[in-house]
């Protein structure tokens, strides 16, 4: 009912190492049309991750001091936070980002997105349970899950939550979408069943809201102790 990571995301991966020179990477970014790239040490786990805008910053300071990229000297140690003055980097692990923000292929698409959004970042490499490169997630895949037509989201809901999750007789309860809002109509057997079908209907794809005009037959909370709270002896 709720697509995961790993379902969406592109398998196969432009990636750099750590030695990868700025040119190649720059020919790299032009020639898949991608606008960044992770970058993964000899055992292909993820130690950084490196965009056009982390090209972009490094010629613009090259400018401002009034030389181009240049190699460092023999013996020189290359680093991403090297003070001003020295060296420009030249390589992909002197560019990148890092520690790179990643996620498991098993995490849910919106947890994904959530994460996206935190770190305003625009691809998200997709790991293993030893941080091996197995994939990348981009804006892009995650928000096809969130194009879905409102037919689709309404045929989700009836048959995984409704009739299944809830076992629901046909008619009982019915949805309609608009625009990915869903509306919930009809009676339930139980109050307490009221907000698993809320719940379970906002964990389909592609619902952005859900309204609830949902009755229940059976008072299954209140009847645990139907006097009010000012009725009930203090402990």
């Amino acid at each position: 009912m709720t697509r995961i990571v790993g379902e969406v995301m592109t398998r196969e991966v432009v990636e750099a190492r750590r030695d990868t020179s700025f040119k190649e990477v720059a020919r790299l970014l032009d020639r898949y049309r991608i606008s960044g790239l992770p970058v993964v040490d000899h055992d292909d786990k993820v130690v950084g991750v490196i965009s056009e805008t982390d090209l972009i910053r490094h010629q613009a300071a090259g400018s401002d001091r009034g030389r181009g990229p240049r190699s460092p000297g023999p013996g020189s140690r290359r680093s991403g936070r090297r003070a001003a003055g020295l060296a420009p980097a030249v390589t992909a692990g002197d560019l990148m980002s890092s520690p790179a923000v990643t996620v498991h292929p098993e995490q849910r698409v919106a947890d994904a997105a959530r994460v996206m959004e935190r770190h305003r970042v625009d691809r998200l490499p997709v790991v293993d349970e030893e941080d091996r490169l197995i994939g990348i997630a981009t804006r892009r895949d995650l928000l096809r899950v969130f194009l879905r037509t409102d037919e689709e989201i309404r045929r989700d809901v009836t048959d995984k939550v409704l009739t299944r999750a809830l076992s629901l007789p046909p008619g009982a309860v019915t949805a309609s979408v608009r625009d990915g809002v869903v509306r919930l109509k009809g009676r339930l057997e139980r109050r307490g069943d009221v907000p698993v079908a809320v719940r379970l209907t906002w964990r389909v794809d592609g619902v952005v809201g859900v309204m609830s005009e949902l009755t229940f037959r059976v008072d299954d909370i209140g009847v645990l102790d139907p006097r009010p709270p000012g009725a009930r002896p203090a402990r």
